[in-house]
């Protein structure tokens, strides 16, 4: 039986995060380091994945950053190769990378839908292809977590059909994936967010019309949430260190609902 620390050890492991710069996802790509992992942030704005990537350095934790856009082929190709390149080796892939612009049906249009599902969705299928390949060619297997949402098991907000879309259907390719990778020694899981506060949320309340109070909508979220109270990005990284360490050895196919019991009200 391993001891503890031994268990959340991550040394000699290296872990990819997709929008890994800021967030739920620097939470995540934090606690990996931390746990001793090769952390790569993979991230579409050049400059915060590489601020990301030396905050990280700072605190001696071992980082780069892969300037990526996981909805192209190309750039998710280059990312998995810059890292075998580097540190020849993948363990981890953490699908983070995401939006969720609100838009009601009326408003939406196929443009809108599409980029959503491109990122959200075919983003994690890219991702997944390209590293599992490389986990199976070593032989050694290796963990992905796909962040999903609350989303992916009950709407939380008109204007989020195309956002619910993306994230029911990462769900369903969590399962799948899960059977497939099994017998490399691959398992496959996600976290279900609830309310965290980010970067990502105070965008959307700056951005929302001077006829909506976003501290109102800040409000009406919590008062949601039995804990009456948003989680902090480190709240999903310490969920995502669970699932990426010896701690979870014996899940796959699985979905952990990480909200402050917001499901409970819904």
């Amino acid at each position: 039986m391993k001891k503890i620390n031994t268990l959340l050890d991550l040394s000699g492991k290296t872990a990819v995060v997709t929008g890994g710069a800021k967030g739920i996802g620097y939470g995540i790509a934090y606690r990996l380091g931390e746990a001793g992992a090769n952390v790569v942030i993979a991230n579409r704005n050049r400059k915060e994945g590489t601020d990301a990537a030396n905050e990280l350095k700072k605190l001696g934790f071992e980082a780069f950053a892969v300037k990526t856009d996981v909805s192209a082929e190309d750039d998710v190709k280059n990312l998995i190769a810059s890292t075998m390149k580097k540190y020849s080796g993948l363990d981890i892939l953490v699908n983070n990378a995401g939006i969720y612009p609100i838009i009601p049906l009326e408003q939406m249009s196929l443009k809108d839908f599409q980029e959503v599902i491109s990122i959200n969705l075919n983003g994690v299928f890219l991702c997944t292809k390209y590293a599992a390949q490389e986990m199976v060619k070593k032989g050694r297997g290796g963990k992905i977590i796909n962040i999903t949402s609350v989303d992916a098991l009950h709407p939380s907000s008109v204007g989020l059909a195309h956002y619910d879309a993306s994230k029911h259907g990462v769900w369903g390719f969590t399962k799948n994936i899960a059977l497939e990778l099994a017998p490399h020694g691959i398992w496959v899981n996600a976290i279900a967010p609830g309310g965290i506060l980010t970067p990502g949320l105070k965008k959307l309340q700056d951005a929302m019309p001077k006829n909506r109070d976003s501290k109102k909508m800040i409000e009406d979220i919590t008062r949601k949430l039995p804990m009456r109270r948003l989680g902090d990005p480190d709240e999903i990284g310490k969920v995502a260190l669970f699932l990426a360490s010896d701690m979870s050895s014996y899940m796959t196919g699985t979905q952990i609902v990480v909200d402050g019991g917001m499901l409970l009200f819904m």
